[in-house]
């Protein structure tokens, strides 16, 4: 599926320092997960790599949407491309992890 069909929409959420990433379809995965560090999110591949964007600090991954929550020294901006990036680049990866 190119990276294209995937239409990802960005919602805020009551907390100034998590974003809510809406997908059309449900992510994959087996049910609700949530991580705090990426040794926790080694085996799920789409939090792995969203932890590798820099100023990541919590994931919580439930049906069609991903909740990001940043660490207080980046703003929302600075992260919003890189964080869809990681969400594409994940969910297109070849299912070898």
């Amino acid at each position: 599926m190119p990276e294209s069909d995937i239409q990802i929409t960005v919602e805020g959420t009551p907390n100034p320092h998590a974003a809510k990433f809406v997908l059309e379809h449900d992510v994959p995965g087996e049910g609700s997960r949530s991580y705090f560090d990426p040794e926790s999110a080694a085996d799920d591949r789409l939090a792995a790599r969203l932890f590798e964007v820099d100023g990541i600090r919590a994931l919580l991954i439930v049906e069609n949407f991903i909740t990001v929550t940043k660490t207080e020294r980046l703003e929302w901006p600075d992260l919003l491309d890189e964080i869809e990036e990681a969400i594409l680049e994940a969910l297109h990866a070849p299912d070898e992890l």
